[in-house]
C-alpha cells in the first residue's frame, strides 16, 4: 500500500477518479447499440453467439417456465430459507423510504402539492461472467417492487450451456420478476432501451456490469433512465491505533477480491499506517493529522463504502457529507451491507457519491407537482405574469391568462 499525504499528485488522482470509457470501448459499444436498434433480435442473437459463445433461436432468448422449475432442482433448500430472511430485511428498510404525497393550501383557493408515481417498467441487469451476482437480483428488484413498478424484466448472460444460473432464476422467480432474458453485455442494455420484437422496451435500466455494460448505459441514457454509471467497487476505512488490526486487514483484503477494486485506509496514526503497509500490498493509506483532516479526505474521495472503525465514530460522522453507505463500528463490515442488512448494495462509485444516492425506492418514483388555482387567486397574479411574459417576449402566455377573464 502507498502512504499518501493530503497534498500531492497521487492523492489528487484518487480524488479525481471517475468513470471514463476508453475510446475503443466507446466505439465498439456505439456499433453494438446501433445494430440492436436497427436489427433487433437478430443483432442480440449475433452478439450473444460472438461474446457468450451461445447459439440461441429467437424463442430461446426468453427463459421458459420449464427452465425456472428446473432451476429449483439445482439449488440447496437452505438457500431459499436464508433468502426469505434477507428479503424481509430489505423490505423492512425500503418500505420506510416510501414518500407521502402532500398538499398545502394558500389564500383564495390556491392548492399546491406533490404526488408520487412509479415508472411503469424497469430492466434489471445481472452480471454472470466471472461470478453470478445473485445478490444483485434482490438488491435491485425489491426496491422497484416496493415502489410499485408494474413490469420488471431481468437480463443476464447465459452460460456456455445456454442456461441461466439456477440461483439467479430462483431468486427472480421468488420475487415475481415478470420476464427473464438470456442476454448480456451492451447488446442487452440496447435491447432493453429500444426494445425488439421479442424484448419489450423499458423506462429505466439498473444494475452493475463491466465497462461495456456501463458505457452502453451511458449511451442510451436519455432514451431511458439509468441508475448510475457504476465503476469498480470501493472501500475507505477510517481507523487508528485503537482499531482492531485484523478487522482492518480482512476488510481491505475482501475489497481486493473485486476486479480493479479500490481499497483505502485513512488514519491519524503513523504507527498503524506503517503496520498496514507491511500487511497489505494493494491500495492506499492516507495519513492525516486529525479527524478534521480525515473527514476532509473522505469527503473528497466520496467512496462507495465507508467503514468507521474508530472508538467514537460520532466524532467524525457528523462531518461526513459524501459516501454511498457508511458502516459504523467493528461489527458492521461491508459484507453485511452487500448481502443481508437491508439497504441496496447498488451504490455510487468513482467519487459520484458527491451527487448520487444509492439505489432505493425513490430511484423508481417520479414526483409530480400539482397546481390548483381559483379564479380569484389567479386574478391576483395578473401584474406579475404580465411583466414576466413581456420581458420574455411570450405574449401568447399572457393571452392564455386573459382568456380566463373575458
Amino acid at each position: 500500500m502507498k502512504i499518501l499525504r493530503l497534498s500531492g499528485k497521487e492523492i489528487q488522482k484518487l480524488y479525481e477518479r471517475y468513470y471514463c470509457s476508453k475510446k475503443r470501448v466507446t466505439k465498439k459499444v456505439q456499433g453494438i447499440v446501433q445494430d440492436v436498434r436497427d436489427e433487433g433480435d437478430r443483432a442480440v442473437l449475433r452478439y450473444t453467439r460472438r461474446f457468450d459463445r451461445v447459439k440461441l433461436s429467437p424463442r430461446e432468448i426468453k427463459v421458459s417456465a420449464n427452465e425456472i422449475n428446473a432451476a429449483y432442482q439445482n439449488i440447496d433448500t437452505d438457500f431459499i430459507s436464508n433468502l426469505k430472511k434477507i428479503i424481509a430485511n430489505i423490505e423492512k428498510f425500503h418500505r420506510r423510504q416510501l414518500p407521502k404525497q402532500w398538499k398545502i393550501k394558500g389564500a383564495d383557493g390556491v392548492q399546491l402539492g406533490e404526488i408520487f408515481r412509479p415508472v411503469e417498467s424497469v430492466g434489471v441487469y445481472v452480471p454472470a461472467g466471472t461470478a453470478p451476482l445473485v445478490s444483485s437480483v434482490y438488491m435491485s428488484v425489491l426496491p422497484a417492487k416496493i415502489a410499485g413498478v408494474k413490469r420488471i424484466i431481468l437480463a443476464t448472460p447465459p452460460a456456455k450451456s445456454g442456461n441461466v444460473n439456477p440461483h439467479i432464476l430462483a431468486v427472480a422467480n421468488l420475487l415475481k420478476v415478470d420476464e427473464i432474458y438470456k442476454m448480456g453485455g451492451a447488446q442487452a442494455i440496447a435491447a432493453l432501451a429500444f426494445g425488439t420484437k421479442t424484448i419489450p422496451r423499458v423506462d429505466k435500466i439498473v444494475g452493475p456490469g463491466n465497462d461495456y455494460v456501463t458505457e452502453a448505459k451511458r449511451q442510451v441514457y436519455g432514451y431511458v433512465d439509468i441508475d448510475m454509471l457504476a465503476g469498480p467497487s470501493e472501500v475507505v476505512i477510517l481507523a487508528n491505533q485503537f482499531s482492531d488490526k485484523e478487522y482492518v486487514i480482512s476488510d481491505l483484503l475482501a475489497q481486493a477480491e473485486h476486479l480493479k477494486g479500490l481499497a483505502v485506509l485513512v488514519t491519524t496514526s503513523k504507527k498503524f499506517a506503517k503496520a498496514m503497509k507491511k500487511e497489505i500490498n494493494k491500495g492506499y493509506i492516507v495519513l492525516v493529522k486529525n479527524l478534521e483532516q480525515a473527514a476532509e479526505a473522505i469527503n473528497r474521495i466520496a467512496p462507495e463504502h465507508l467503514e468507521v472503525l474508530i472508538k467514537q465514530p460520532n466524532r467524525v460522522l457528523k462531518k461526513i457529507r459524501n459516501a454511498g453507505a457508511i458502516f459504523i463500528g467493528p461489527y458492521s463490515p461491508v459484507c453485511i451491507g452487500d448481502y443481508v442488512a437491508g439497504p441496496s448494495h447498488v451504490l455510487p462509485t468513482g467519487g459520484t457519491a458527491r451527487f448520487f444516492s444509492g439505489l432505493g425506492v425513490r430511484s423508481f418514483l417520479k414526483g409530480i407537482h400539482t397546481v390548483s388555482y381559483s379564479k380569484k387567486a389567479l386574478e391576483k397574479e395578473k401584474d406579475a405574469i404580465e411583466k414576466i411574459t413581456k420581458i420574455e417576449g411570450l405574449e401568447k402566455h399572457m393571452e392564455s391568462f386573459r382568456a380566463r377573464f373575458k
